[in-house]
């Protein structure tokens, strides 16, 4: 009886408040789903306090126990993180935050001269005033994950200082990209017609090449030190390796990631035939200041390399710690990131970002002209493009994007056991199988998961199962 007449109830809610009332419904409904799955996880943080028999050759206890609980503070921080970002989220919608904010950015913008008319100028205050808030309401999480979980458990090489500067550069360079790019896309829905929607896609497109172009070479150096990686053995087996593999290499550079965290990576990028591979100080044993046996040792050796004030304040924080890859397993490491670009993993995520790209500026044309999306969010009067595509690309889309989301998640792992795969046929399963531990361990990776878990959240697949994959060929 009750379920027909909250039915009944439902159909004769206005359309904007049943869109406003399912929007917040299905957030909360993803905030319980991902609630619940990551108390599964931290209940196998809790009970897990042993090295499992299978991981007995793998990693000692205490390295097991290290890795336990900084996965349990990181649990912890991102449950109450996670709880605030969705009262957050949940307060701003239901006190009319959205057109409150599009309302300030209305009077600034009639203060410096430009009215109701000019609504793409309205719309860049808006988008600066939102980050703003971003910004700042989740400085506190990021000064307490930075300076309490990530230094307490011995990964944080920033002082303050680093920190806030790195921060305040951070967000000037995203204003610069974000502000011109978003000006540009409202022009081109603005004026491109009924087939706006494809010139929208062709203009991201060609955004998101040029930035994959350029960020290594003019963005990425304005936060982090690159070098040439210098002469030397590994380097001519890296140069041979993409020889062998007709990858066509142009530079080798190292970034000094010490200076900011202890976690360890490497990628390529590039398109065509000007490849470059950038792997982190961290993650070579020969490299990294983490490993130098006195921090004054580190201290001197960057200010014969030309160091700045930031080195020095990193320098400051150094650890004695030793950590990194053998020039082996960072050749199994390279093998396992080539693998991708020779079966082509690179081009098939690009060619599925640009389909669901094209797909949703397909949907938002389709969906910008119901006037009740607006009126839900309190935008009675006007319909600004922008406001629509946040509306229609955040809220509208959430249950789309939830979908595709774990979809990619387990195209990634297929693509990650693939890449080891391709790097077992080079020869490198033995120091790949080694590499994949000592990473794990420098990163205190935790080797146990709960099922449901690793498969909702795991673009890796989890270790063992990794490691399993490789040990046959290892054994050979």
């Amino acid at each position: 009886m009750a379920v027909p007449l909250l039915g009944a109830l439902w159909a004769e809610t206005p359309l904007e408040t049943r869109i406003f009332g399912s929007v917040l419904l299905f957030s909360w409904a993803v905030y319980l789903w991902e609630a619940l799955l990551a108390w599964r996880q931290r209940t196998v943080y809790k009970t897990t306090t042993h090295v499992p028999l299978e991981l007995g050759q793998i990693m000692d206890e205490e390295t097991f126990e290290k890795s336990r609980l900084y996965q349990l503070d990181k649990s912890a921080f991102s449950f109450w993180s996670g709880l605030y970002s969705e009262v957050e989220g949940t307060v701003i919608l239901l006190c009319g935050g959205i057109p409150f904010l599009w309302s300030v950015s209305g009077e600034i913008s009639e203060y410096a001269g430009f009215g109701p008319e000019y609504e793409i100028v309205q719309s860049l205050v808006f988008l600066l005033l939102a980050t703003l808030f971003s910004a700042v309401t989740g400085l506190p999480w990021s000064l307490y994950n930075t300076f309490v979980i990530e230094e307490k458990h011995g990964f944080n090489q920033q002082t303050l200082g680093f920190f806030f500067k790195d921060a305040i550069k951070k967000f000037i360079v995203t204003q610069c990209i974000l502000l011109p790019v978003t000006a540009l896309l409202l022009y081109i829905i603005k004026i491109g017609g009924d087939y706006f929607f494809i010139y929208a896609w062709l203009f991201t497109l060609v955004v998101s090449l040029v930035l994959v172009t350029i960020y290594a070479d003019y963005i990425a150096p304005l936060f982090d030190k690159f070098i040439p990686l210098p002469e030397g053995e590994l380097k001519q087996q890296i140069e041979a390796m993409a020889k062998n593999i007709d990858f066509p290499l142009t530079k080798v550079y190292v970034v000094e990631g010490s200076k900011r965290s202890s976690h360890s990576n490497a990628y390529f990028y590039g398109f065509f035939k000007n490849k470059r591979i950038v792997l982190f100080d961290t993650l070579l044993e020969d490299y990294s200041a983490l490993n130098k046996e006195r921090p004054e040792d580190a201290g001197s050796e960057s200010q014969v390399a030309g160091g700045n004030g930031e080195e020095t304040e990193t320098q400051a924080k150094a650890k004695n710690k030793k950590q990194g890859c053998k020039n082996e397993e960072v050749l199994a490491v390279l093998g396992h990131e080539l693998g991708h670009w020779k079966l082509g993993h690179t081009i098939k995520n690009i060619v599925i970002s640009q389909m669901n790209s094209f797909l949703c500026f397909f949907l938002f044309a389709v969906l910008i002209g119901r006037k009740e999306l607006f009126a839900a969010f309190g935008f009675y009067d006007t319909q600004p493009a922008l406001i629509g595509l946040l509306i229609i690309f955040q809220f509208i889309f959430s249950p789309y994007n939830e979908v595709l989301s774990f979809c990619l998640t387990v195209l990634s792992r297929r693509f990650e056991f693939q890449a080891d795969a391709f790097a077992k046929d080079l020869g490198k399963a033995k120091d790949l199988y080694s590499a994949l531990i000592k990473l794990n361990k420098d990163n205190l990776g935790f080797p146990v998961s709960d099922w449901l878990f690793s498969m909702w959240h795991y673009s890796h697949p989890p270790l063992l199962e990794r490691l399993q994959a490789l040990k046959e060929s290892k054994q050979d």
